[in-house]
């Protein structure tokens, strides 16, 4: 009885611990916090497992099934996920950086600008919104004028543009893939291509 109470309390213990180390901190793991992570997990597992071995099993069982409580409620009850996981937090708006987020988040505009790139976002300007969501991910929404051209938005470019392109545009050469479409159907290459 006395592993079961344990373990749950050092399961809670945990989460709350790894809660506190932040967001960032679970999705970018460097060695520091590897190592860190890993002691954690050991000093927390220690007390319970002592020597024997269905203790240990016992108490990682219980981690697993308090685990999958943890996954039901947050499921279940809307403050709970709000206070396990968390929020997303607003980083940017409208082009400008939000500095006192960037603080309670512990993130440097410089390691924003990192991660911003790393999505092959030039400048902070175009960022119309970004968020740092609670599994560590930047999400952001990027202002109409920066934003990629979709294939939905090209076709429906083509289709109102379509008989002034074609007009314009001259009669298709032949390529080296026609040859290879066209291989079967006893076709002879012009000589240049020979």
């Amino acid at each position: 009885m006395d592993v079961i109470w344990k373990s749950i309390i050092l399961a809670t213990a945990g989460l709350f611990l790894l809660r506190l180390a932040g967001r960032k901190t679970i999705s970018q793991l460097t060695i520091p916090t590897t190592v860190v992570m890993i002691s954690i997990g050991s000093i927390i597992v220690q007390p319970i497992v002592e020597k024997s071995v269905w203790k240990t099993i016992i108490a990682a069982g219980i981690f697993i099934l308090l685990l999958i409580l943890n996954e039901f409620l947050s499921l279940k009850f809307n403050f709970y996920e709000k206070l396990i996981v968390g929020e997303a937090v607003t980083l940017i708006e409208d082009g400008q950086t939000i500095n006192e987020n960037l603080r309670k988040v512990r993130l440097t505009v410089d390691k924003l600008e990192i991660r911003l790139r790393q999505k092959g976002i030039k400048k902070i300007t175009d960022v119309k919104t970004a968020t740092l969501e609670p599994n560590g991910q930047i999400g952001y929404e990027l202002f109409y004028d920066a934003q990629p051209l979709t294939i939905g938005e090209f076709k429906k470019m083509m289709n109102f543009l379509g008989p002034q392109i074609q007009a314009a545009s001259p009669t298709p050469e032949f390529t080296i893939f026609d040859e290879v479409r066209i291989k079967n159907h006893n076709y002879q290459p012009p000589d240049k291509l020979q």
